[in-house]
């Protein structure tokens, strides 16, 4: 199947959702967005405006939807872990073509199972995004970033229709890895992500806050997470981590911060609980960690 001819699904059009739909509809491809029934009309009746400097401004038209009703090629998860079991409802298995490709672009590391569970074990194929993308409205995107970086990964995917969406989102302007090895690709995002997460949350400041007045937690809990990776097969190096910690802009911050400052629910168990029950798995001590996940359980959990 040529590029152009994919019919892209992408459930929850938000930042990276809905940045993704509008480079590949913008690209040609046909692309349904899944969402609430007003964040749909709006789509349908304005499309996606994006503005940022890597791709300056313009508006992608899209199809949209409250549900899956036709036969797609791809469909992209870009859905908090919050949200995932209630969105998946959108895209009933029937839905997907036989060699469909349903890819997750989470948080985490442990989403992959349910999704096996729900679509089968050969169409799910894992993804890491690297890029800041905020919604400021439905339908409206600002692309903070001068890149979107994706490793796209799948176990038991043939690497053939690995290529093809590579190749549909390199020519939409996205950098693209196809990588060997799911557990260590989506670990290598995990023990850079747990960090500045957990940390800028707990704080309220932003990472150059963080690299300063808290660097000997910052310090601490890069190396933590850098011991979990390596245990699940990834080559986490904990001075690397740091390295491009202290290269990203002061003002930078995560998006569980931006939940938490929004009064929106935290990937806290999907993020930090993770972290812990791998850890436990391979015997690694995160005592920093551990103290972090507790401690914002408390503050934003109740619990």
């Amino acid at each position: 199947m040529a590029n152009g001819d994919l019919t892209v699904a992408v459930l929850g059009p938000g930042g990276v959702g809905g940045l993704l739909a509008a480079l590949l509809a913008r690209a040609g491809h046909r692309v349904i967005c899944l969402a609430g029934d007003e964040t749909a009309r709006t789509l349908r009746e304005q499309g996606i405006l994006v503005r940022g400097e890597r791709f300056g401004e313009f508006t992608a038209r899209v199809e949209a939807d409250t549900e899956l009703r036709e036969t797609a090629d791809i469909v992209l998860v870009a859905v908090k872990h919050t949200a995932l079991d209630a969105a998946l409802e959108r895209v009933p298995a029937k839905a997907l073509a036989e060699d469909a490709l349903v890819v997750p672009l989470l948080n985490g590391v442990e989403h992959p199972a349910a999704l096996r569970e729900r679509y089968g074990v050969e169409r799910v194929a894992p993804a890491v995004i690297r890029v800041e993308s905020t919604r400021i409205a439905p339908g409206v995107i600002e692309h903070g970033s001068p890149f979107v970086e994706v490793d796209l990964t799948g176990d038991a995917v043939a690497r053939g229709r690995l290529d093809r969406l590579a190749g549909a989102l390199e020519w939409a302007g996205v950098q693209v890895r196809v990588l060997d090895g799911e557990a260590a690709a989506l670990w290598a995002k995990m023990a850079f992500l747990a960090p500045l997460a957990l940390l800028t949350t707990r704080y309220g400041v932003p990472l150059g806050e963080v690299r300063t007045r808290h660097r000997e937690e910052l310090v601490s809990l890069v190396e933590e997470t850098a011991a979990v990776g390596r245990a699940c097969g990834a080559a986490t190096d904990a001075a690397a981590a740091l390295a491009r910690y202290d290269s990203f802009p002061p003002e930078m911050r995560s998006s569980m911060q931006r939940d938490a400052e929004a009064g929106r629910p935290l990937e806290l168990d999907a993020i930090g609980g993770a972290l812990l029950r791998a850890a436990e798995r391979h015997g690694v001590a995160v005592p920093v960690a551990t103290r972090l996940v507790r401690e914002l359980g408390w503050s934003f959990l109740g619990s």
